[in-house]
């Protein structure tokens, strides 16, 4: 299939054209050297999508991380001015903020914005690569992308899949109006939906494919019953935390039986907005960096961060803790009950751990860890859906399996398993 030609009123001169299409092209090829993205479909897709098309504004931050009230600058592609850094924001790789405050998509004028919070983005793309490979998309399927946020996954899906066979949804009317729009500057008109994405869009069902840009702590079991025979669901799970994600996918046979596994993996989406999301503020990790606390010595290491296994087990298990992964040694934070704890090796194959605060984090993570291992030390757990609809994550057998329940709000405090 040729690539859609956008529209003049957005493509400004032919060099920025070419520039586009070589910024395209060299974001393809990080994506491929980082082992994101192989040849195939999905990289065809990519290299053929006009990304300035489908986000011709894009926000670019002006303040400090930390800083507050946050500032920033809405680019817009249709200004000369702008185009050289919009090309960079969005070839990057990294997310793309597309919305402030739910404000209107249409019709904006650039400039900067101050406080607020951004509420609408496009996902980082080396993840959106790696799930869209692995959605395995093929012609002539039909496809429900839930959470349309700037449309790429749309877009891809409708280059892969054929337009007339996909769906996506979004509650935010601001966004699919946008969507719209801009899908068909590119010559595509999927149905777009304003809705609740977890109810699913029962009218183009049963599909073939689902896709879920936004964390949740469950499977909606709507989602899964619009799922084909032989259909593949993918979402990430989340607790809350940003730091143990789990990628859901979730299948159906023949005969109808709805079947998951939940993989703990580096990275995922965000919680959608106006779920509990935990954060660890710039005054709450400066203490966790300084403060002291009650240190013990010549305790055994916690498993290795490549054990994705067991800190996406701690996640639900113990919900309510978050990483600093950008500190030097291990420090994690339970900022709903103002403690912490951080851990250095010592040098002989034992740690320091010292803690701050009325939550008894080390002793969770110990116990954690033994379960963890008693059970085989699993980096996947299968979904067990039981008839009340009720989800739970599970790995071992007998009274070596270790397991956590699925609930619609996130896990209760201080956790459930058997």
């Amino acid at each position: 299939m040729p690539e859609p030609a956008p529209p003049a009123s957005l493509t400004g001169t032919a060099m920025d054209d070419g520039i586009a299409v070589a910024a395209r092209a060299a974001m393809v090829a990080r994506l491929g050297e980082a082992g994101d993205l192989a040849p195939g479909p999905v990289a065809e897709a990519l290299l053929a999508l006009p990304r300035q098309v489908l986000m011709p504004q894009a926000y670019v931050r002006r303040s400090a991380p930390d800083q507050t009230p946050p500032c920033w600058q809405l680019l817009d592609w249709s200004v000369p001015q702008d185009r050289e850094e919009l090309l960079r924001v969005l070839h990057s790789g990294d997310s793309v903020a597309v919305q402030h405050d739910g404000e209107p998509l249409l019709g904006r004028a650039r400039g900067v914005r101050s406080g607020g919070a951004m509420t609408s983005m496009s996902s980082v793309m080396g993840m959106t690569a790696q799930l869209l490979q692995e959605l395995d998309l093929r012609p002539g399927q039909r496809v429900l992308d839930v959470g349309t946020g700037a449309a790429v996954t749309a877009a891809v899906a409708c280059r892969i899949s054929g337009d007339a066979g996909v769906a996506t949804i979004d509650r935010d009317g601001h966004v699919t109006a946008a969507a719209a729009k801009r899908l068909a500057e590119l010559s595509y008109r999927p149905a777009v939906v304003t809705g609740d994405g977890e109810a699913g869009w029962p009218q183009r069902a049963p599909y073939d494919r689902v896709f879920v840009s936004f964390a949740m702590p469950r499977m909606p079991p709507a989602l899964a019953e619009q799922l084909a025979p032989h259909g593949r669901l993918l979402a990430t799970v989340s607790s809350g935390t940003p730091s143990w994600p789990g990628l859901a996918m979730i299948t159906k046979t023949a005969r109808g039986r709805v079947q998951g596994v939940l993989r703990a993996v580096e990275f995922g989406h965000r919680s959608g907005w106006g779920s509990r999301r935990l954060v660890l503020s710039a005054a709450f990790r400066e203490r966790m960096a300084t403060h002291e606390g009650v240190t013990a010595d010549g305790r055994r290491p916690p498993p290795p961060d490549t054990a994705r296994g067991f800190w996406l087990a701690l996640g639900h298990l113990r919900p309510g803790l978050v990483r600093n992964f950008g500190a030097a040694r291990m420090e994690i934070g339970a900022p709903e009950d103002d403690s912490w704890i951080r851990v250095s090796p010592d040098g002989e194959g034992t740690c320091t751990v010292t803690e701050f605060g009325p939550r008894a984090i080390w002793p969770e993570i110990e116990e954690i860890a033994a379960r963890w291992r008693a059970a085989g030390e699993p980096a996947t757990y299968r979904i067990e859906f039981d008839p009340d609809r009720s989800q739970r994550a599970v790995a071992g057998d007998g009274h070596s399996s270790l397991s956590w329940t699925l609930w619609d709000e996130g896990p209760l405090p201080g956790g459930e398993a058997r």
